[in-house]
Parts: structure tokens; sequence; C-alpha cells
């Protein structure tokens, strides 16, 4: 903790030197050790300029370095995963635009706005659902879908939204691929997303994070899961065009039929 802290100290006085307002970075700072959740009240356009700090590209790469050292000590950091995607891989956010452009479906969900998910609506949803594969998942894993972090690093707009998509539907991605949110189960979704979103921090994610396996896991990580997340990121829809909100209905096997997604299964 004292690198961290140290660190972000050094990255707050370089920038005052920039005449850049550090605010921002102070509220996500405190954000880390609190656990409050907020809703997504205002357009996603509203909430980019409110968060949103202008940066160098010096700048940038300051802050990819420092959050990929810090991510790399400690993988369960969220935050600086948060920071090291927005700061590393623009072409990587390019392609993941047009490919959602290219498609009917991304484009629709380029067109809505963040809200804030009835968790106690998906609680209603009959078994076998997508909705309620879903709410089982979150409360399986004492997880939120409130609880992620805006984008603050990334100038365009458009692509700001594209992660902010992909910060909210990675939950979804653990859901229905059937993954768990321990090490292997996030190592295994890495591999998924770092094939279909080719971002650099799910590159890292999925070759790092497998490092920090216990040897039982790493066994059936190298046998199963590797080979089945490699198979499944490369078959499978991207998902990213795949409009959940709209589909909570929908029974989980007829989804994972149309996006081509076999579970996972060891003998």
């Amino acid at each position: 903790m004292n690198l961290e802290i140290k660190f972000f100290s050094m990255l707050q006085k370089f920038m005052r030197i920039q005449n850049i307002n550090c605010s921002a970075i102070s509220a996500t700072y405190r954000r880390w050790y609190t656990s409050s959740t907020e809703q997504n009240k205002y357009k996603f356009e509203d909430d980019f300029i409110a968060s949103h700090i202008e940066t160098t590209r010096f700048q940038k790469l300051l802050l990819t370095a420092g959050s990929a050292v810090i991510s790399l000590l400690d993988p369960m950091r969220a935050d600086m995963i948060a920071v090291m995607g927005e700061t590393a891989g623009e072409n990587a956010m390019r392609y993941m635009l047009q490919k959602m452009k290219t498609d009917e479906e991304g484009r629709e969900i380029l067109r809505i706005n963040s809200q804030t998910v009835d968790l106690e609506k998906l609680r209603t949803f009959p078994d076998g659902t997508l909705g309620k594969w879903y709410i089982t998942f979150l409360d399986k894993n004492k997880v939120t879908p409130d609880s992620r972090n805006p984008v603050q690093f990334i100038d365009d707009v458009e692509l700001a939204y594209v992660i902010q998509r992909y910060r909210e539907v990675h939950d979804l991605f653990h859901t229905i691929l059937e993954m768990p949110t321990n090490m292997l189960g996030e190592v295994t979704v890495k591999w998924v997303e770092a094939i279909q979103t080719r971002l650099p921090m799910c590159v890292g994610g999925a070759v790092f994070g497998s490092l920090r396996l216990y040897p039982k896991q790493r066994d059936k990580y190298v046998k199963y899961y590797l080979p089945w997340a490699i198979e499944t990121g490369i078959n499978s829809k991207f998902l990213m065009n795949v409009y959940f909100e709209r589909r909570w209905e929908q029974p989980i096997e007829d989804l994972h039929h149309e996006l081509n997604i076999k579970l996972l299964e060891i003998p």
C-alpha cells in the first residue's frame, strides 16, 4: 500500500505542475477505501464530462506503467486494472467500437444510456432464464452491477462508452460462461475477453493472472479451462454486441445456442 500511495502522490504533484485538476483523482483514490455504490442517474455524456480528466500522452504512459505494476502485485485490484484499461489499448477500443457499429444489435447498444439494473425484478424471472442466472450469480459471488468506477482518462466519448459498457457486462460474461469470480474463473474469462476485445488489460490479466494459480488449479487450467476459453473466444459471437437488457427472459440454453457457447465440461 505504501508503494501505491507514493506513486499516486507523485502523480498528483506532476499533474499540478501541468495545471491539471486532480480533484477527480483524489476522489477516485478515496473510493478505493470505501464500499459505497452510486446509481447512474444521468446520461452517460453528462457522466463523461463530469469525470473526465484530460491527460497528455506522457501522463497516460505514467498511469499505464504505475497501474500495471500494482496490478501485477495484486491482480484483485480492479481499480488499477480499470486505470490500465483506460490509458492503454486505444487501438483495441477502436476495434471494439467498429465491431459494434457493424452489428445491428451493437449499434443499438451504442445508442442506449447506462441504467441501474432492477435486481428485484430479476428475482421474479423463471428458473433457466438469463435474468435468473444473472441474479443468482450476483448473489452467490456477492457482487453488484453498480460497483463500477467511472471512465476518467479516455478522451473520446464513444471509446469511453465502449469501455464503460465492457465494465457493465463483465459480470454477465461470467454468468453466461458459468465461471466463478475466483482466480481460475477470472483468468478464464479474461482469455475469452482478450481474444474478442484485444484489450491489453485483458491480455495481461489472462497471461499473468495464470501465474498465481495454485498447482491443482493450474493443472485443470492447462488441461481444460485454457483450451475451452480460447475456443470460446474464437468461435462465439462477439459478446459486446449482446443487448443483455432485452434478454432477461430468454432461456439461457437458447442464448448459449445463439451465441455459439458450449459450457465447459470437465470429466
